[in-house]
């Protein structure tokens, strides 16, 4: 085979972004739960939204868990399955603000 031919035929093998795009929410939005939906699913969890917004294709809200503690959760579009949550307390939001990430 042809080197020119083995390049294309890798390339052609691993779909373009396939590395990049684990974390993100691939569905149509024709399938898409709307915002009420998260809105009313944050709030059987006693969360307190602050704002729910699209990244990468998934919702994300930003608000505060039933402890009072900030959160930032990731949310499948259709079926509103939790994907992610990232609890943030002040010292977190502090040290990013400065670039500094000690542990």
């Amino acid at each position: 085979m042809r080197p020119a031919l083995a390049i294309l035929a890798c390339v052609a093998a691993f779909p373009a972004g396939a590395a990049l795009a684990d974390d993100d929410c691939f569905v149509p939005m024709a399938d898409w739960k709307p915002r009420e939906a998260v809105a009313a699913m944050a709030a059987d969890l006693g969360w307190t939204v602050r704002r729910i917004k699209i990244d990468d294709g998934c919702y994300e809200i930003v608000g505060t868990d039933a402890d009072g503690r900030p959160i930032e959760a990731t949310v499948h579009p259709g079926t509103l399955a939790i994907l992610e949550i990232e609890h943030r307390d002040k010292r977190d939001r502090q040290r990013d603000r400065e670039g500094r990430h000690d542990n």
